[in-house]
């Protein structure tokens, strides 16, 4: 167990900017070698000047032991954000976490020298400073990782947003074409972008039409109805199109009861029957 008084704070205090110009080139030689990110040297500089700065400030003040005091959350939160950039930069987690790890190396060097003779001394102001830095660059993993996560699940709900547009076909008349996995999270989309389409239009007819749908099963089915329901309230007729043999099949195995919701095999009969209910129709022009 560490019992000597740790040297680390003096020493960051008393060599900052050397420490820092030694940092520095180390940066930007693994930033050079990196394989998938990119910042420019004036960034790279300014981030290391800045958290080194808080680095010293929190070692002054705080406790090296606990690094999620109070005293170092201005160095967490600087982390943080670098993080969060690294990751949109296209950096890995590896190199994002070696922004932390590559300080050991200067400060090592002066402590060595600091503590000459005294090898106790050196053991435990060593075990500090990896401790304080491996806990800071674990730090900036999770939070690089939770941020890919975040960017992760925009996209994919922008893609749901996307794959669910609503087309206006005729005045009154609306088509929702679907295509892959209907899930609940994605009914509810649907349920959102079809209902708002449904006020901004005063449509009296929307079309489900489920040709992309792979298969349906008890749960597909049941957010089809949900989505139906839904339009129905707001005043519009909904029609399902798409309904191919094999799903018609496994509708009435699974006994899932679509009774008064008016179903065709496909967009165009589905659209026919619209124009009908709205006393249209479509004729082909004679050409004297």
């Amino acid at each position: 167990m560490a019992t000597t008084e740790s040297k680390i704070p003096r020493i960051v205090e008393q060599y900052e900017s050397e420490i820092l110009n030694e940092w520095t080139r180390n940066l930007l030689h693994n930033v050079g070698n990196s394989a998938t990110g990119s910042i420019s040297e004036s960034e790279l500089r300014s981030q290391a000047g800045e958290f080194l700065n808080l680095f010293r400030r929190a070692l002054r003040r705080g406790d090296l032991e606990d690094v999620e005091g109070g005293e170092w959350q201005a160095a967490r939160e600087m982390l943080g954000n670098l993080s969060r950039n690294r990751g949109m930069q296209g950096f890995t987690p590896s190199e994002t976490a070696m922004f932390v790890f590559s300080l050991k190396r200067p400060i090592m060097v002066r402590l060595r020298a600091e503590h000459a003779g005294d090898v106790q001394a050196l053991a435990d102001d060593s075990q500090r400073l990896n401790d304080v830095l491996d806990k800071l660059g674990l730090y900036t993993t999770e939070v690089y990782q939770t941020g890919r996560e975040e960017v992760i699940r925009r996209q994919q709900q922008d893609m749901l947003e996307l794959s669910t547009p609503v087309v206006k076909l005729w005045d009154g008349i609306l088509a929702l074409p679907m295509i892959g996995t209907l899930d609940s999270s994605r009914t509810q989309i649907v349920m959102e972008s079809l209902l708002e389409r449904i006020v901004e239009t005063g449509a009296e007819i929307a079309i489900v039409d489920i040709t992309g749908v792979p298969t349906v099963d008890t749960l597909t089915a049941q957010h089809l109805l949900k989505t139906v329901t839904a339009a129905r309230l707001m005043g519009a007729e909904c029609i399902i199109s798409g309904i191919r043999p094999q799903i018609a099949q496994t509708i009435v195995h699974l006994g899932v009861e679509l009774e008064g919701v008016t179903t065709k095999a496909t967009l165009a009969d589905a659209f026919a029957v619209a124009l009908k209910r709205l006393g249209m129709s479509v004729t082909r022009a004679h050409h004297v």
